[in-house]
């Protein structure tokens, strides 16, 4: 299983997923994880993600444009299209039933959107 996490703060992950079930199931290869940072796929020099939020307002918004080039160059690279997770507080509870569902998918994309810059 391929578990991928698209966020701005790669190295946040280093930590819980070193650890415990996650890291014997890494060891053993039942699961792979990769951690890649929306820059990566920024077209700008300064690897711009974010933009003002359209209408006014305070703070930053994440630009699409990154995002979806990841989406398309990541399900291209894994010759299949993922799972793809969006982690938003407006979304389902992530709860057992829906790990058990979830852990017999081949390819997971979560999309961690939460940036305040």
């Amino acid at each position: 299983m391929l578990i991928q996490f698209l966020t701005l703060f790669p190295p946040m992950f280093d930590g819980p997923f070193a650890q415990s079930m996650i890291k014997r199931a890494q060891d053993k290869g039942l699961v792979k994880l990769e951690m890649i940072n929306f820059r990566s796929f920024a077209e700008d020099r300064h690897l711009t993600v974010d933009d003002t939020p359209y209408g006014g307002g305070p703070g930053m918004i994440l630009k699409p444009e990154p995002i979806f080039k990841a989406v398309d160059d990541l399900t291209a690279a894994a010759g299949a299209k993922p799972y793809i997770i969006l982690t938003t507080p407006q979304g389902e509870t992530f709860h057992q039933e829906l790990a058990v569902e979830l852990s017999k998918l081949p390819h997971l994309l979560f999309i961690c959107g939460h940036y305040e810059g």
